[in-house]
C-alpha cells in the first residue's frame, strides 16, 4: 500500500507525495539537480551533506543500485525527491532497488510531487529549509523547520571528513612504486572518483582530514596538493582558508568546488550564495585559457566574486549562463582552479583535462 508523505517548504508551500526508502523524518535545504541520470553518485557524494535533493528528470531507479558507482562510503543527503520511482529495475549490475538502497541507509524519500512546480518554487523564491515526513501534519514539519538551523549556519565539512588520514589503495596499479607523483588530497567530502583519477594518472594518493594543519599537510612531503569539494558555506571554514593561505607558494595546489573557493578566500577575495546553485550535468563553460567551451558537472550553491579578486588573481573560466567565475588562475603562483567537477560522477568527462594541467604544474615543481 502506498503511504501518504509530505514535503513543506519554510515558505508554506506543501507537496504531498508517497513515502519510499527509510520511514523517518528528514529536514535540510531542499536543492534540485538537473541531470539524466547518475542517482547514485548523487545520492553518495558528500556536497549534498544537510540537503533534500530534487530530481527534475521523471522516473528515477530504473537502473538500480550497484557496488560500482558509489561516491562516497554511504549517502549523504538528507532526503531524496523524485516524480516516479522504480522498483523494478533493469540492468545487469543491479544488487537493489532505489528504496531498498534508502531504506538500508536510514535516508527518507518521497515520490509522487510535481517536481516541475518544486524546481519552479526553487528557482523563482531561491532555496530554501524543507522536510519530508509520513508521520507529521504539515503544520507540525513547518514548525519543526522553523526550530532547524539554517542550512548556511552549520559546518557540514565536519559532518562528512574523513576523521583520519588514509592512502587511497587501487589494485589495479603498483602501489610500490614511490617515483610516483605524491599528491595530498584535504578531505573537505572527497569523491572517490577524484582518487580513482589520481591513481589512474600515476599518482599516490594521501587523504587527510579536512582539520589537517599546514604543517601536517607538508610533513607528507606532497609534490602537490588537491583541496577536495565538500558541503555548505565556505566562509564558515576559516582554519582551513588559513591553511590553504599557508601553503600558497610553497606546493602547486588544485582546487575543485568548495576547494575552488576556499583557495578563492585564501587569496583575499570574497565568496557569495547562489539563488538556487548550479547542480546538474550540463553547465556550459568557457575556458578562458584555451577559448574552448565545455559542458560541465556541478554541484554549488556558492561562488567566488569576481569583483573581489586582486593581487594577481583572475577568472580562468566563466559561466556562460550567469557569467559566474567558475576557475581562477594566478600569474606567479602554481595554482589550478574550479567551480565545477573535473571527475564527473555523474555528467560529461569532457574536464579530465584539468587534472593534466594540474599534474603538469606539479611535475613542472618538481624539476
Amino acid at each position: 500500500m502506498k503511504k501518504k508523505a509530505y514535503l513543506v517548504l519554510e515558505d508554506g508551500a506543501i507537496f504531498p507525495g508517497y513515502a519510499f526508502g527509510a520511514p523517518v523524518r528528514a529536514c535540510g535545504e531542499v536543492v534540485f539537480n538537473t541531470s539524466m541520470t547518475g542517482y547514485q553518485e548523487i545520492l553518495t557524494d558528500p556536497s549534498y551533506g544537510g540537503q533534500i535533493v530534487t530530481l527534475t528528470y521523471p522516473m528515477v531507479g530504473n537502473y538500480g543500485i550497484n557496488r560500482q558507482d558509489f561516491e562516497s562510503a554511504k549517502i549523504q543527503v538528507s532526503g531524496f525527491v523524485v516524480r516516479e520511482t522504480c522498483e523494478e529495475p533493469s540492468n545487469w549490475r543491479s544488487e537493489s532497488t532505489l528504496g531498498q538502497f534508502l531504506t538500508s541507509q536510514g535516508v527518507p524519500g518521497i515520490w509522487g510531487i510535481d517536481t516541475r512546480a518544486l524546481t519552479r518554487r526553487l528557482r523563482s523564491r531561491g532555496v530554501m529549509m524543507g522536510a519530508i515526513s509520513s508521520d507529521e501534519s504539515p503544520e507540525e514539519m513547518l514548525a519543526r523547520i522553523q526550530l532547524t538551523p539554517s542550512y548556511g549556519l552549520v559546518d557540514y565539512v565536519s559532518h562528512v571528513s574523513t576523521p583520519v588520514a588514509y592512502r587511497w589503495e587501487d589494485t589495479s596499479v603498483d602501489d610500490n612504486d614511490n617515483t610516483k607523483l605524491h599528491i595530498v588530497v584535504v578531505d573537505s567530502g572527497v569523491k572517490y572518483n577524484i582518487l580513482r583519477i589520481l591513481r589512474q594518472k600515476g599518482c599516490r594518493a594521501t587523504v587527510l582530514s579536512h582539520s589537517a594543519s599546514k604543517e601536517e599537510v607538508l610533513a607528507q612531503r606532497p609534490d602537490g596538493v588537491l583541496l577536495s569539494p565538500g558541503p555548505g558555506d565556505p566562509a564558515l571554514l576559516r582554519g582551513m582558508v588559513e591553511m590553504v593561505r599557508g601553503l600558497l607558494g610553497r606546493v602547486p595546489i588544485m582546487g575543485i568546488c568548495l576547494g575552488h573557493q576556499l583557495l578563492g578566500l585564501a587569496l583575499g577575495g570574497t565568496t557569495f550564495k547562489l539563488k538556487f546553485g548550479h547542480r546538474g550535468g550540463n553547465h556550459p563553460v568557457k575556458d578562458l585559457v584555451t577559448g574552448e567551451v565545455h559542458i560541465t558537472s556541478q554541484n554549488h550553491g556558492y561562488a567566488v566574486d569576481a569583483d573581489s579578486l586582486r593581487d594577481g588573481t583572475e577568472p580562468s573560466h566563466v559561466n556562460l549562463n550567469d557569467g559566474t567565475v567558475e576557475g581562477l588562475l594566478h600569474r606567479s603562483l602554481p595554482i589550478v582552479s574550479i567551480q565545477y567537477h573535473s571527475e564527473a560522477s555523474p555528467g560529461p568527462r569532457d574536464n579530465m583535462y584539468l587534472f593534466d594541467r594540474f599534474l603538469d604544474l606539479v611535475r613542472s615543481g618538481k624539476s
